[in-house]
Order: structure tokens, then C-alpha cells, then sequence
């Protein structure tokens, strides 16, 4: 396993990779992890900072890395079923349960969202209450909402385009 410290705008985030892929994505608090110097990364965790910066840069709107997500069988469909979501969009948890097949399930979807080991690349950020409520958000809600109105800015900015 591998890791690295990318700075965003919203503060720094771990990301941990192995040779098979991204493990997990996830806000930092605390000192930088103590790494040898000169010590090599795996290419997914370099395809990561990449692919990060061209987001918060406004010029990716999907992610498309190589990813070594380890959960439970409704866990992997969750997080499978937020990519789905479009740059832009939102759904209620209740329509994400929809999606994949688990009607009723929204407090499971809600916790499988709580577990997402790759915030940001699998954008339960854009999942909200039935009501239209940003509710839960392992990163904080003010990340959430900044992640949801970064997105925004692009779509009225590309309006008439």
C-alpha cells in the first residue's frame, strides 16, 4: 500500500492505493504521513492527483481510475451506482436505493454512503435528502455544499454555450 498527501481547495486528502487501484480517498486532519524521499507511487495514486486537480481545475467531470474498493456485495453497488451520477446532479438517497434495486433501503444506502472509502471520486457528495437537504457527509457538510456549488458554477457558466 501506498500513500500520498494532495492538497485540494478544500483542504488535504489521503490517498491510498494498491497495485490493483485506489483504495480510498479521504479528508486529512493532522500532520503529513512521514515519507522516505525519493520513494516511488503507484500509478494510480499519480492518475488520482491528476485526474483531482483537472476537477477542482473544472476540467474533469467524471473519474475513470483503476479502483481496488474493498466492502460488502450492497456496499460495491452503491458505490458503483454514484457514479452514475452526473456532474451536476443530485439524487435523494431514497432514489439511489431505487437505482439499485433496494426500494425502502435508503437509511442502507445512507450508511453505505457513510462508509465511501473514495470521497470525491465516488461523489456521494451529490446524494441529499428526499426533502432537498444536505444531510451527512463524512468530509462536513460546508465540503459538501462547496463540492455541490463548484459543480453548479461550471453548468451556468457552459448555459448557453
Amino acid at each position: 500500500m501506498h500513500e500520498l498527501l494532495y492538497n485540494s481547495p478544500i483542504g488535504p486528502l489521503l490517498i491510498t492505493g494498491s497495485e490493483a487501484g485506489i483504495r480510498s480517498v479521504r479528508f486529512h486532519q493532522g500532520a503529513a504521513p512521514d515519507y522516505p524521499k525519493g520513494e516511488a507511487v503507484y500509478e494510480c495514486i499519480e492518475e488520482a492527483v491528476e485526474q483531482l486537480t483537472e476537477y477542482f481545475c473544472q476540467l474533469r467531470h467524471q473519474f475513470d481510475l483503476k479502483m481496488d474498493l474493498q466492502g460488502t456485495t450492497f456496499q460495491l453497488s452503491v458505490w458503483s451506482m454514484l457514479q452514475s451520477i452526473r456532474w451536476g446532479q443530485t439524487l435523494s438517497y431514497a432514489q439511489l436505493a431505487d437505482r439499485i434495486g433496494a426500494t425502502g433501503a435508503a437509511r442502507a444506502v445512507g450508511m453505505a454512503n457513510a462508509q465511501n472509502p473514495c470521497l470525491i471520486i465516488l461523489p456521494c457528495h451529490r446524494v441529499i435528502g428526499s426533502n432537498g437537504v444536505l444531510t451527512g457527509y463524512s468530509g462536513g457538510l460546508l465540503r459538501k455544499q462547496w463540492l455541490l456549488q463548484h459543480e453548479q458554477q461550471v453548468l451556468q457558466l457552459n448555459l448557453f454555450s
